[in-house]
């Protein structure tokens, strides 16, 4: 069964001037402030759909990475993925890149590395940003 999560945003005034405010509607786990400066220039305490999207994205690949570690027996101890969403004023979501550092024990660091190109390939959030270059930097802790 499918399910659908949902946010709002509210934003008054211009672009260059104005403010908003998006709000986790599902959760219920808060509200943000967003400005056009916290999204093209420093984020200065308020969020912009790039840290979104940067957030739903490392959840995702985390997720699918340890679903595949533990559907190949190997459940991982931890996976810390971060990703960095890079946005160009006039050209949009110009890429983005994937760090990730796993402990899975019973597991090379070269096996690690090919489950972590499988779930950037298959996570959700991975396909629906398709049209961005995404890279993947892995690191591996044994």
């Amino acid at each position: 069964m499918a399910t659908t999560r949902t946010a709002k945003a509210h934003w008054e005034g211009s672009l260059m001037e104005g403010a908003g405010q998006v709000a986790l509607e599902s959760s219920g786990v808060g509200t943000y402030d967003v400005t056009w400066a916290s999204r093209a220039n420093d984020a200065n305490g308020k969020t912009s759909p790039e840290e979104l999207i940067a957030a739903a994205h490392s959840t995702c690949f985390s997720m699918a990475l340890s679903h595949a570690l533990a559907g190949a027996g190997k459940p991982p101890a931890s996976i810390d993925t971060q990703a960095d969403v890079d946005f160009q004023p006039g050209e949009g979501i110009t890429g983005i890149k994937l760090s990730v550092n796993g402990n899975v024990p019973g597991l090379t660091a070269e096996e690690f590395a090919e489950f972590a190109e499988g779930a950037k390939k298959n996570c959700p959030v991975s396909q629906a940003l398709s049209a961005v270059p995404i890279t993947l930097d892995v690191t591996f802790t044994a």
